[in-house]
Formats: C-alpha cells, structure tokens, sequence
C-alpha cells in the first residue's frame, strides 16, 4: 500500500475519540482507525465544502508523487468527513481507485486530509484467494515425472502386515463358482486368445511399461500400495488403480508406475526444490525513447536536382 499524503491537523483542539454505531442497521458511518472503511450513508446533513473539495484532494495525491486520474464520484462519511475517488492510473493497477478522505472540524473552515490509498474498484485485477497445497491438487493433475506423496497418516494405507481385507477368504462357495464357469452360469467366457489380445493392449497402452508416465516413474504398480490385482488368469499382470489422483479405475499393467506411488515421500524443506523462486518486483519498467525521425527533403533543393537533369522535359 502507498503512503499516504502528510496531515494536517489545523489548529490545536482537543478531539473525540473514534464513534461507534452500536446497529450498523441504523445507518452508514466511517470509523477511523488507520484504514478506510466502506462508506455509508445515515442521512447526517454534511458540509457542502467537503464534498465539493476535488481540487483539494486531488492536489493532495499530486503533492505525494501520484498521478490522479479522472474524479469518480464522492461519499458522505458522515457530517464531518467526505471521501473521494479517483482513477489510478499506476501500471498494473487496472480497476484500482485512489481513495481520498477529506475531514474537517466544527466551527472551522480549513479542511485536511485524513489518509489517502489505493483501493481495488469494480473490475479490479486482483490475486485469486489462496487455496491451501493440500486442496489444490486435482484428478488429472499428474503429470510424467511428477511425484505426489500420500500423506504419512493416509487413511486409504495400513502396512502390508495388517491389511488383508482385499485377500478372497480360502472358502466361498468354490463349488459354486467353478460350476458357473463350466456352463451353468455365463453362457460364453473368455478364450485364451481373447485374454492374450486384451493383456497386450493393456500392457501397450497409455497405463502400460512403455508410457511416458511409466518410463519417468521410479516405483512399478506391483509395489504399490493402490494397486488392486485383478482375479484370474492376469492376476500376476494387472490390476486395477484405487488412486484418485492417478489412474483411478483404470486397469493398469503390473510394470506400470507413476509419481504417486505409494511409497513416494514428500521432499524436506523450504521452498520449491524443482525450480527457482520468482521474483515479480525484480521487473523494472523502462521508457524507451522515440526513434529520431528521418530528416525531409528540402523543396529547393528537390527542384534544383530536377533543373540539373538535362534529360528532363522542358516546360515550353
């Protein structure tokens, strides 16, 4: 925030504190306390003089090295006090406002300058809110040669001791499942030829060993703590992804891998370790002059060159 013109307090008066309004409902009033409040209106009759004060204002933005733009409009902050706009014409300050409160005292003519800062308008270019690093990544974020560490305490991982719940229980009904895959069940399964095709598109394919994403990685799925192996005959080739922030759903070959494997760690310290960090103050704005222009031909001598040619054609 710039630095805001000096006041000047007029004479040597006692002064009353800071009011406050206990309902905010009941009317608008500016308290201030170093910065500028939103303005609103209680209906109090205010001095004409304070409104009226545009040159005033303006020449106390000039006095402090800035350069006004055209006089927005002005605002009552109540009967002693008045701010006024102004459009800011600062590089890179686009929709921006300079915000001028004018105050005066009673019984006195002289006005004086509370504060004067820049302040963001309609259509303002303005930061985006900061969204923490933990909510900014998203599914499809992941790109190759990325890393994407789960958190230690990620409830979606237990050691591989204690989990076991994804392992099919020794007995279930096998008599009944090998009867559905002879006949009584599916009419039609999968040959061989068709399983063989179907492995060697998967392992071809975008979440296959010889993907980008695959070839950057330095963990496979098979060591990873969201891969889900997939039953039958590809139960030792593929399975199936249960990351959000990978190849959720997707089956995936067992040579695949990623930067969110699971046994990826978070790198230490401060800052970013890939890249430098960037420094927008370090830009400096440079006017260049304008190019001199091309000096013109005089007349005189144009028409003496032309006198001198005696190829040229007489006027007679």
């Amino acid at each position: 925030m710039r630095s805001a013109p000096t006041i000047r307090t007029g004479e040597n008066r006692p002064r009353k504190p800071p009011t406050t309004v206990p309902d905010v409902h009941s009317g608008r009033w500016l308290l201030h306390t170093g910065r500028v409040s939103l303005a609103i209106d209680n209906g109090t009759a205010v001095n004409s003089a304070l409104v009226d004060a545009v040159a005033f204002a303006r020449d106390a933005l000039i006095a402090d090295g800035e350069q006004p733009g055209e006089h927005l409009g002005a605002t009552a902050e109540g009967e002693f006090a008045a701010t006024h706009y102004f459009a800011a014409q600062v590089p890179g300050y686009r929709g921006w406002q300079w915000c001028v409160v004018v105050a005066g005292a009673p019984d006195s003519t002289e006005l004086t300058v509370s504060e004067a800062v820049l302040l963001p308008g309609d259509g303002a270019l303005l930061a985006p809110e900061w969204v923490p690093w933990v909510d900014r990544i998203a599914a499809g974020d992941l790109g190759p040669g990325d890393t994407l560490a789960a958190p230690d305490d990620d409830p979606r991982l237990v050691p591989g001791q204690i989990d076991t719940l994804d392992v099919d229980p020794i007995d279930r009904d096998q008599v009944g499942q090998v009867a559905a895959e002879i006949g009584l069940g599916r009419k039609r399964l999968l040959s061989f030829d068709g399983r063989a095709e179907a492995a060697q598109r998967w392992h071809d394919g975008e979440y296959g060993p010889a993907s980008e994403m695959a070839r950057s990685a330095r963990h496979s799925c098979g060591t990873c703590g969201f891969y889900l192996p997939i039953a039958g005959a590809l139960h030792g080739a593929f399975g199936v992804c249960a990351n959000e922030m990978a190849a959720d759903g997707r089956a995936v070959s067992v040579d695949y891998g990623c930067g969110a494997h699971s046994d990826v760690r978070a790198a230490t310290g401060a800052g970013s370790p890939a890249y430098d960090a960037y420094d927008d103050g370090a830009v400096e704005i440079v006017t260049l002059p304008k190019p001199a222009a091309a000096p013109e031909v005089a007349s005189s001598e144009a028409e003496t060159s032309e006198s001198s040619d005696p190829n040229a054609p007489s006027e007679s």
